[in-house]
């Protein structure tokens, strides 16, 4: 890995630890030795990239990669025109819904509307999304062309729960529904006692770029109310590809409100 690889690769490690981080942990995290972590943190730092806390000497995210997402949003405004197609949805079903969008060959979570119940699912900005074990992965890859949907299945599939489907066989079977359906369903593939529906947000061409997707608790979201569900979301990711894309169209969630009940 080149230099500028290995840096990025650290900021990108530094990105997903939750709080600030010594110099020790980064290092494990990345497995590099404590020179190289610092002087790469040191550069970072010089750049913006990274800040280390002077109470603590701890290091965390700095200023620029918020600059520069400010730059990629005006420029793309993805996540804006997004946004209130998203909440609505949340509004709607009364559940977390979160947007995610595929960059740098990875889906990644990057808006989350939590649900107000008290019994919730929990999804974090950044979170990467299995392809094979998650709601908004299945779409995405049913989304996908067939080449891509064969690349993924032929690599090695983990198991997160004793419910996520690795036989590439069942996988191929799950995407077929998903494309017919428009939207995908995955009961307890990532997280135990979840269940997720997700619809893929596609250009013209046909690509997908990202998903809409609402993750329940199972023990209050029945078959009929995932699929339910289902059909919102691909309704709120065909409002969004129109509005993103193309000509705007109304967006009607196809269900009443539960935010509040």
């Amino acid at each position: 890995m080149s230099t500028i690889g290995k840096a990025l690769t650290l900021l990108d490690v530094l990105s997903r630890i939750d709080n600030e981080a010594g110099l020790t942990e980064i290092a494990q995290a990345c497995g590099y030795d404590k020179a190289t972590t610092r002087r790469f943190l040191v550069e970072l730092e010089k750049h913006g990239f990274v800040e280390q806390l002077p109470e603590t000497r701890k290091y965390r995210i700095g200023a620029a990669p918020l600059r520069l997402a400010r730059v990629r949003e005006a420029r793309y405004p993805f996540l804006r025109t997004a946004l209130p197609f998203i909440r609505q949805l949340a509004e709607r079903t009364g559940e977390t819904v979160h947007l995610s969008e595929f960059s740098n060959g990875r889906l990644c979570s990057i808006h989350v509307e939590e649900s107000a119940h008290a019994h919730r699912v929990i999804v974090n900005v950044g979170t990467t999304l299995q392809p094979h074990a998650t709601a908004s992965g299945l779409a995405f890859l049913a989304a996908s062309a067939d080449q891509a949907v064969e690349a993924e299945l032929a690599a090695p599939l983990e198991a997160y729960t004793e419910f996520t489907v690795v036989d590439p066989a069942i996988l191929r079977r799950r995407l077929t529904e998903a494309r017919a359906r428009g939207f995908s369903i995955s009961r307890q593939g990532r997280e135990l006692g979840v269940i997720s529906t997700s619809s893929a947000i596609v250009t013209p061409g046909g690509r997908p770029v990202g998903c809409v997707t609402v993750a329940a608790p199972m023990a209050r979201t029945g078959d009929d109310l995932i699929l339910e569900y289902g059909a919102a979301v691909r309704a709120a990711a065909e409002a969004i590809s129109a509005a993103f894309f193309g000509t705007e169209r109304e967006f009607r969630p196809l269900i009443p409100s539960r935010r509040n009940g």
